[in-house]
């Protein structure tokens, strides 16, 4: 069997020319997570751009998988030049609007965080099981990996020190939440770590009836500083972290009043962040290779005990987002 999956078009030119390499490394991916070695071939018609791959016919459950893809608009079987557009039903539990309503200035494209949580669920030991993951941002801000999450329909942990960046988003949340008619329950919290850490966890289902049957996901965040991630999360909790690092200086974390270089911060921090993952975890990092060379991410990654995806269809996924970024993506195992 032949299927096309026609990707989005971003308003961004830019974007949309780095969009290919992306969109091909997270469908590489997700084709392998189903046992599945096909090669891709990028097909353009009029200003449309297809990804097509021939295997063998594919499943209900394996088509609404690959139509949860961050740039499928629509996936169709392919016969000489002929498509049938497919119909599969939604993974999601929630509407793609989620993400995507909240506007602030230097938010997170939620099309590629999508990407990153994907590429990473995929390459993930965990992808065969029937309940949820639970996926960490360490510097959430605002919660756009969070967000992205609950679609998906796992558990979300966020932590972040921007008590009014993580106030914007949970205020945003729970209108959400009250708005959808979803059921759930709001829940404030004191963590006795450090000089104490507050924070608040969310709990919701996709309906009434899966609430009843206690199907519930859960949001959980953390108002203190990444550096308390391993005494605020238990050992071995988290199967996949995503995280967008800061792009500029000026945004750096502080230690002692000072500004971290994130070569020292990113060593620091990997050692925590790996001691909430569980052994085969995936870690995926972003990051502006103008403040953060690609060389000193995975430098840190292997001294800290992670081991790169390194293949080629990883490699040159680097793409302009403004003037003064330049942003890369690693995914990496923990050893």
């Amino acid at each position: 069997m032949v299927y096309s999956l026609l990707l989005w078009r971003p308003p961004n030119v830019r974007y949309r020319q780095a969009l290919l390499s992306l969109s091909r490394c997270e469908l590489l991916s997700m084709l392998r997570s189903l046992s599945l070695d096909a090669e891709i071939v990028t097909e353009s018609l009029g200003r449309s751009v297809f990804l097509t791959f021939e295997c063998r016919e594919l499943t209900k459950k394996e088509l609404s998988f690959l139509s949860t893809h961050s740039c499928g608009e629509l996936i169709a079987e392919r016969k000489d030049s002929l498509f049938r557009p497919l119909y599969p039903d939604s993974l999601d539990l929630f509407p793609e609007d989620l993400p995507e309503l909240m506007k602030y200035k230097g938010k997170t494209n939620p099309v590629f965080t999508r990407m990153m949580l994907n590429t990473a669920y995929a390459l993930s030991p965990f992808i065969d099981r029937d309940d949820p993951l639970t996926i960490l941002d360490p510097m959430c801000g605002r919660g756009t990996t969070l967000f992205c999450t609950a679609c998906m329909g796992h558990h979300s942990v966020g932590i972040d020190s921007d008590q009014k960046a993580l106030k914007e988003g949970m205020d945003f949340f729970s209108r959400y939440l009250r708005e959808s008619g979803k059921k759930h329950e709001i829940h404030s919290f004191h963590s006795t770590v450090g000089n104490g850490v507050p924070g608040k966890q969310f709990l919701y289902a996709a309906n009434r009836d899966a609430w009843k049957q206690h199907d519930i996901r859960s949001m959980t965040i953390h108002a203190g500083d990444t550096i308390l991630s391993d005494k605020l999360l238990k050992k071995s909790s988290v199967h996949i972290l995503v995280s967008d690092l800061p792009y500029g200086v000026q945004h750096a974390p502080r230690q002692e009043k000072e500004h971290d270089r994130f070569s020292l911060f990113l060593p620091r921090m990997l050692p925590v962040w790996k001691h909430t993952m569980q052994p085969g975890g995936i870690l995926a990092l972003s990051f502006n290779v103008f403040t953060l060379k690609k060389s000193a991410v995975l430098s840190a990654l292997n001294e800290a005990g992670f081991t790169p995806v390194e293949e080629p269809a990883f490699q040159n996924l680097e793409h302009p987002v403004e003037q003064a970024v330049l942003r890369d993506v690693v995914f990496a195992r923990v050893s």
